[in-house]
């Protein structure tokens, strides 16, 4: 049973734009500016629209020039060792931007934990909402005499 996602055709838009700009970078690196615009047209849906993008998106651009970061064409990827963590260090071409993100195999996103699943949230007992109700009608019936 798949679930009723609000949105759909403005997520398969954000889709169309993000697959858009990896194809007009695929077919001609120079075509830089095309690409830039379709993810700053993406971004833009997405906060008019008040939706939340995947994190793997976000991370694939920049946030101050709004384009694609693609390794060794729009971006440089490194690997740094800081304090004696691993981190990757990717640097847009276009502005400079710097985006470090941990290399920790053994970390998760919140999005990917099974405690941000809606199927695994904890349902409120009906008997407990139906008691409380019945509480409140009697105190309201009830008026206070002083």
């Amino acid at each position: 049973m798949t679930g009723h996602v609000k949105d759909k055709e403005a997520f398969q838009r954000l889709s169309f734009l993000y697959q858009a700009a990896h194809c007009v970078l695929a077919q001609n690196p120079e075509n830089v500016e095309l690409a830039r615009f379709y993810c700053h047209t993406q971004k833009t849906i997405s906060k008019r629209l008040v939706l939340r993008q995947d994190p793997s998106v976000k991370r694939t651009i920049c946030k101050r020039c709004y384009s694609l970061l693609l390794p060794g064409i729009t971006a440089t990827v490194r690997q740094r060792r800081h304090y004696g963590q691993r981190r990757t260090v990717v640097r847009c071409l276009s502005c400079g931007l710097t985006k470090r993100f941990l290399n920790n195999p053994n970390y998760k996103l919140w999005s990917e934990q099974p405690e941000a699943l809606l199927e695994n949230q904890p349902k409120p007992e009906q008997n407990t909402i139906v008691q409380q109700n019945q509480q409140k009608e009697k105190k309201k019936a009830k008026p206070d005499t002083k």
